[in-house]
């Protein structure tokens, strides 16, 4: 039994959550949303985020500091845009014993330098407080409540230490959450990030029903964009390997056809007509596919890589060309690429 600390009462920190006391671990989490935390402190429910999933077992807390004094395995269930900021508030509270499981996956703002990564920005601020705790990045097929529900899901934890990675995925799998080790946590990141690019991209199929929209379409945007993600990725220092696992093909798939992913739901909304505020806008949780299209379109300039694919889905969300010609650039990106 281990003492998890679930540190963002999203969606999938909360599913998660689910998951783990139902296994028998001992549970608690942290959230900066007032009504998440009287939610989950009144009727054991998270509401806002996994409506329907009583948790009773889990206990919840609004300082970050109960959370490291009473857990072992500290969970970052936190978007990308605020990971950094709330590590910066956790780390004062570290001990030596903790370890950290990064799920927000993917690129840093370009000026905390390294490799880019969230979980290298992660390792240099534990090394500046002169702490060395492992970080494990944790992705894959995962959408929150079919989790919650106790859909066997398969999803990938990477670190750099081996040992660590088959440690929490002996302790942390379930019944139904079967976790595999793995070594390469940079291409289980990238991956993780680049994925809800290609998710923007199907929604747009879906937006466009009626007109071009259809199976065909979104099956040549996957290949159009998962290609130019195993060209890329490689480039930044993915392992090859890592684009057929769990945290590539896997995790691309269903994020990119999933009804309920966050990303494809904004491609949808942007491929009906609505501009990128517009759309936001409607967004209940955050979708990083926004983000992470510019980051990966920054990275890939400044190594030299063109990306066409991309580089239209970017165009698109800077105003810059519709959605029909946006599609049709990147099914022809392809076919780019197989030339050169």
């Amino acid at each position: 039994m281990a003492r998890i600390g679930i540190i963002g009462l999203g969606n999938w920190g909360t599913a998660l959550a689910l998951a783990w006391c139902k296994d028998g671990h001992n549970v608690m989490g942290w959230t900066i949303e007032q009504d998440v935390y009287e939610g989950m402190v009144s009727s054991g429910e998270n509401e806002k985020y996994l409506p329907g999933y009583k948790i009773p077992e889990l206990q919840c807390t609004m300082e970050i500091g109960d959370i490291a004094e009473d857990c072992e395995i500290l969970v970052l269930a936190l978007p990308s845009s605020v990971i950094l900021d709330v590590v910066d508030i956790l780390v004062p509270h570290l001990r030596p014993s903790h370890l950290l499981i990064d799920l927000a996956k993917g690129l840093a703002p370009e000026e905390e330098g390294g490799s880019g990564m969230i979980s290298d920005a992660i390792e240099r601020r534990l090394a500046d407080s002169g702490m060395s705790n492992p970080v494990v990045v944790m992705t894959g097929p995962t959408i929150a409540p079919e989790v919650a529900r106790g859909v066997i899901t398969n999803a990938l934890v990477a670190c750099h230490d081996m040992g660590v990675a088959e440690r929490i995925a002996e302790r942390l799998s379930t019944d139904s959450l079967v976790l595999t080790p793995a070594r390469d946590p940079m291409g289980a990141e990238l991956w993780g990030a680049y994925k809800n690019c290609v998710a923007l991209a199907c929604g747009l199929v879906d937006g466009l029903k009626g007109t071009i929209g259809g199976d065909n379409l979104k099956a040549a945007l996957v290949l159009s964009g998962y290609s130019e993600g195993i060209a890329l990725l490689g480039m930044m220092g993915a392992d090859p390997n890592t684009a057929f696992g769990p945290a590539g093909i896997g995790d691309l798939y269903v994020t990119a056809t999933s009804p309920r992913s966050r990303n494809r739901t904004l491609g949808e909304k942007l491929g009906a007509g609505m501009d990128l505020d517009e759309a936001l806008s409607e967004m209940h949780m955050v979708a990083e596919g926004v983000r992470a299209t510019r980051m990966f379109l920054s990275r890939a300039e400044n190594i030299g890589y063109e990306s066409p694919f991309l580089s239209a889905l970017g165009m698109l969300l800077d105003g810059d060309i519709g959605v029909e010609e946006c599609v049709r650039n990147m099914v022809e990106s392809y076919e780019v690429r197989r030339n050169s």
